[in-house]
């Protein structure tokens, strides 16, 4: 295997997905840099303890990953699919930064 299959997600598909419920999004980022910010709805799972099998496995519902830049999601998309989960695919590149730099809202 040459490296994960990726899917880039952008901004205006990853804000519609997360209001019509269609995308669950899986923030890899650390602890602290989570609840100093996250984007609302995020689902917290950081990177130095992932499990592929705890992500979310939904039908209907692509499952998104995110981080502060798109590094760390690239690691865990192919943590998820040695691990057999060929349906995660999908990663918000930009991360909270891009988001951030679009200046839409952040929970804490």
């Amino acid at each position: 295997m040459s490296g994960p299959i990726v899917e880039n997600v952008e901004l205006d598909e990853l804000k519609k997905g997360l209001a019509d419920g269609s995308i669950i999004l899986v923030d890899v980022r650390e602890a602290n840099e989570y609840e100093a910010g996250h984007i609302p709805g995020a689902v917290f799972q950081p990177l130095s303890t992932f499990d592929p099998s705890a992500l979310p496995n939904e039908p209907g519902k692509r499952v998104v990953l995110s981080c502060r830049s798109g590094r760390r999601t690239l690691l865990a998309l192919e943590q998820a699919q040695k691990a057999g989960r060929g349906d995660i695919t999908a990663h918000f590149g930009g991360g909270m930064l891009a988001w951030e730099a679009a200046s839409e809202p952040v929970e804490t």
